[in-house]
């Protein structure tokens, strides 16, 4: 079976989801993860029919959904603010199906405003949230892949004690191969996190760079190949766990525009996936 080589939408420059279908396909790509504000609003009740329209939409440039973006964040102070997450992945869960695809890629959460300064209670809050999250996704038949980018899930290890916690088949992560090194973690770490990962991974982000500080304070973005993530070693693990999923490139480099950088990356992957 030939590989699912897709790419991101909404970090393309310039380009709207026309021009992006129009640029992606004309590389070659056939799948592409998209963001819940590429068919909802946030508020209206019309998701679904955009949804469906999107997905016709994809099909004209020869593309599928791989992945939607729930854009959720269960670090909230209030807990009226997490009970609105909650019932807002309920409904964005409900699209999935309408795009043609079961995954959806979650945050854990953001902190935004520092609201909830002890790091300390991240955890729980974010536990909590996915197990209600999970029965959500069981009625829905959908599947949560956790991201591992920010601050409070760039840690394999602890997605994995997650993912056994809360101990549904409904949730696992997607695999970002370079955001565990924008964090700060060593290359060899990040190789052993796509080991424990590889089995439990439900998308993945092929995505190359270089950093040695932590939080990203001297990250470069790379075309894949170009940089130094052991991009070999992730792509193994995750075929030799029964990986079936799509392979999204994320290029963050400096060759953005035109998505330059991005043929890049298609190259690398129909030579290496």
């Amino acid at each position: 079976m030939s590989a699912k080589i897709g790419v991101i939408h909404y970090n393309w420059p310039g380009f709207d989801l026309d021009g992006f279908l129009t640029k992606a396909s004309q590389i070659g790509y056939r799948y592409c993860e998209l963001q819940v504000g590429d068919i909802w609003d946030g508020q209206s009740q019309d998701g679904a029919a955009r949804a469906e329209a999107v997905r016709k939409q994809l099909e004209q440039y020869g593309m599928q959904v791989s992945a939607l973006t729930a854009g959720n964040d269960f670090i909230q102070a209030d807990p009226a603010d997490l009970q609105a997450q909650i019932d807002r992945c309920r409904y964005v869960f409900g699209l999935a199906a309408h795009l043609g695809t079961d995954v959806l890629r979650m945050d854990g959460g953001w902190n935004r405003n520092n609201q909830v300064p002890d790091e300390t209670k991240w955890d729980g809050m974010m536990l909590g949230a996915f197990q209600r999250c999970a029965e959500i996704a069981e009625k829905a038949q959908v599947r949560m892949a956790l991201d591992n980018h920010g601050v409070s899930t760039n840690d394999g290890d602890w997605q994995l004690s997650l993912i056994q916690r809360v101990g549904s088949k409904r949730l696992g992560v997607n695999l970002d191969t370079m955001n565990y090194r924008w964090f700060g973690h060593s290359l060899e770490k990040i190789d052993h996190f796509y080991k424990i990962l590889a089995p439990h991974t439900f998308h993945v982000h092929l995505k190359d760079g270089t950093n040695d500080q932590p939080r990203g304070k001297n990250y470069k973005g790379a075309a894949l190949g170009e940089g130094e993530i052991h991009l070999d070693w992730a792509v193994k693990c995750l075929l030799e766990a029964g990986y079936q999923g799509a392979w999204a490139a994320e290029y963050e480099g400096p060759e953005a525009q035109g998505g330059v950088g991005y043929e890049k990356c298609y190259r690398w992957m129909a030579a290496n996936l």
